[in-house]
């Protein structure tokens, strides 16, 4: 016997479509005769459509199926029933009280269920953004997978005994934490297994992973951090991952060598991070603007949350950098964060660059991890944290800048990486703190031209940044940058030790 189905309700059962309304939630039968929840997306006054004037869109299935339906096919309790004419009939009357009845009352939690069930996936927002590159959408799947799943084992760290160190370093000289392993290992196999890699920089490798097998090697190549933060995991501190993308230049007969990654951030296709903390957030830009997406841990997807854009006036006034190596760092730097304490600024600093920089990015202000006489390179790596959070901070609107490197100023993504795990300076986050961070520099070195009586044109600047910086008379860095905020000059002589510092050479 063939199943039982539901027939379509009678013609004569007409519902008052005066009520029916964009955005109302209803069942309405299909042509199968069964009925479904819907969505009403359109209403049409017009003639030719009085037989059909409501447009839904069944709920859980394609666009494809939305279609134009009448009263008949549409149910709801906030509808009344109308008369043969299709005018509303009179209200239902209650054989006890007489009363009218009541309409379901809106809840607090409507807004929260509506949010979950129309709100874009990731996996929807990379077949969109992948424009038919199905490798690119097998990739882009492969990393969300892989963010689950370390969020899933950081969350069960502790009472499955993963806290502490592993007991062996990692390639770039970093103590190694259990998880730092955990996490590597995580994201090399779901790389490995998307089948569209040809190459993989792990922080935690010291060489880089070449895929030989011609099967299951792809197009890209992938730079990554598994676990940044990891020295603060054990105390429960926000934690991420960082990663970029690169599609491989040499013949695809062969397997990769890193002269297909060893190129400018320029060169980036895509580049994110993904956030453990209070939620599990994973940030991304296709080199077309950022988006932030939240992992809902009930549904297992992460949810469309916002586009990111950084505040246009600058934002809240934050600097964020580890002081502890202050009498270290070059005259500009150490100007600009003492400048930043007399104009008010707040320090916020969390030791995990994924937290530092995901706040720079929706508050504003400046984070700076600057080179130093103990680490003339700086200390964060170019491939998979400089490149990448470089790129996801001038498409959301912000500036980017290594400072002074190699003599000269320049953009992180111009930076050309001489092996795998080579590091640069970061300087990163608002227009207006970047830039006088630029004039600075370019001011103490305009001061040593003078001291040496040559002249040199002027050291170039990021796109983001290129400002006619104005004619100064020879000047002590302190009274350059006190001139500059507006400030007066004997906020320095409050920190002799710093004005020492501060002070231009004889």
């Amino acid at each position: 016997m063939a199943p039982r189905q539901a027939k379509k309700p009678a013609a004569a059962k007409q519902v008052d479509l005066s009520k029916v309304e964009v955005g109302m939630k209803l069942q309405a039968f299909a042509d199968d005769g069964i009925s479904y929840a819907a969505e009403v997306i359109s209403k049409s006054e017009s003639k030719k459509r009085a037989k059909a004037p409501v447009k839904v869109h069944y709920l859980g299935y394609s666009t494809e199926y939305d279609e134009w339906v009448g009263g008949d096919r549409l149910r709801s309790k906030a509808l009344q029933p109308a008369d043969a004419a299709g005018k509303p009939a009179k209200a239902a009357v209650s054989k006890k009280k007489g009363e009218k009845k009541p309409e379901r009352t809106p809840t607090e939690f409507d807004p929260y269920l509506q949010n979950r069930v129309n709100a874009q996936t990731l996996t929807q927002y990379i077949i969109e953004s992948s424009k038919g590159d199905k490798q690119m959408a097998m990739l882009m799947n492969a990393i969300q997978h892989a963010c689950k799943v370390v969020s899933n084992s950081i969350e069960k760290a502790g009472p499955a005994g993963l806290y502490g160190l592993a007991g062996n370093a990692n390639a770039t000289g970093d103590d190694v934490k259990k998880l730092d392993i955990i996490a590597d290992d995580i994201w090399v196999e779901c790389l490995k297994r998307s089948g569209v890699c040809g190459l993989l920089v792990s922080e935690e490798q010291e060489t880089a992973i070449v895929i030989e097998d011609e099967a299951l090697r792809g197009p890209f190549c992938v730079a990554f951090d598994p676990l940044d933060g990891s020295s603060n995991i054990d105390c429960n501190v926000s934690v991420g991952s960082i990663f970029s993308v690169y599609r491989r230049r040499s013949s695809a007969d062969k397997p990769c060598t890193v002269d297909d990654i060893l190129r400018p951030g320029t060169d980036v296709i895509v580049a994110g991070y993904c956030m453990y903390g209070a939620a599990t957030e994973l940030v991304i830009t296709f080199g077309t603007g950022v988006q932030r997406f939240a992992l809902d841990p009930a549904l297992g997807e992460f949810l469309f949350v916002a586009d990111v854009k950084m505040p246009k006036d600058g934002g809240k006034k934050i600097f964020s950098c580890n002081e502890g190596n202050s009498l270290q760092w070059d005259a500009p730097i150490l100007t600009f964060v003492e400048a930043c304490k007399d104009q008010g600024y707040s320090a916020r600093y969390v030791g995990s660059m994924v937290s530092d920089v995901h706040r720079t990015l929706l508050y504003g202000g400046i984070f700076l991890y600057p080179a130093d006489k103990k680490s003339v390179k700086g200390k964060l790596r170019v491939l998979y944290e400089g490149f990448p959070m470089a790129l996801i901070t001038e498409q959301a609107g912000g500036s980017s800048s290594t400072g002074m490197y190699k003599g000269k100023l320049g953009r992180i993504l111009e930076v050309m990486p001489e092996h795998i795990h080579d590091r640069c300076p970061i300087i990163m986050g608002g227009e207006r703190d970047v830039s006088q961070v630029l004039k600075l520099y370019a001011l103490s070195a305009g001061a040593a031209q003078r001291r040496s009586g040559v002249a040199i044109s002027p050291p170039p600047h990021p796109p983001s940044t290129q400002k006619v910086l104005p004619a100064m008379a020879p000047v002590a860095a302190a009274e350059a940058v006190a001139a500059w905020w507006g400030a007066p000059a004997r906020a320095f002589e409050k920190r002799p030790r710093r004005a020492a510092a501060l002070a231009p050479e004889a």
